[in-house]
Order: structure tokens, then sequence, then C-alpha cells
């Protein structure tokens, strides 16, 4: 199983359990993606994605894009997207 960064956190909103990631390459709903920092490591997959409010089925390198997360995030954590 291979993994390619594909961007960092940069805010997380703990009421709705929600991650803002900084995307440096292409991400799409259905993606499996892997979340690691210094107290975060999970894998979870994308059931929906959205950028500044409105739902999107994929967004490219540079935007920043908010995903409901299984677990607790952090500023600058890592994210990877999990090549089958």
């Amino acid at each position: 199983m291979q993994e390619q960064e594909v961007g960092i956190i940069t805010h997380y909103f703990g009421k709705i359990s929600v991650g803002i990631i900084k995307l440096t390459s292409p991400l799409k709903v259905g993606d499996t993606i892997h979340i690691k920092g210094k107290h975060d490591d999970f894998t979870q997959q994308i059931t929906s994605m959205q950028i500044q409010h409105m739902e999107v089925k994929e967004a490219v390198a540079g935007e920043e894009v908010g995903i409901k997360v299984v677990g607790k995030v952090h500023e600058n954590d890592k994210v990877y997207k999990v090549i089958e």
C-alpha cells in the first residue's frame, strides 16, 4: 500500500468534527486518506467534501477543503492519499 502526500491540516472544528486541508495534490470524494501527526494517526475514506460551504466531488492543488474526520486532528498534521 503506497501513500502520496496531498496536503496539510490548517484548522479543526471540534464541535462538528471537520478538518480543513490545504491541498498540494488533487483529492476527490471516495479517496482513502491517512492523517498523521504528533498526536494523530488514522485512515478514513472521504465521504463528503466542501469548499466555502459548497459540496464538491473533487478539488485541486491550492484549494482548501473541509472534510468530516473520524478522529481529532491538529494544525500541521500531514494528509496522505492511500494508493491501492
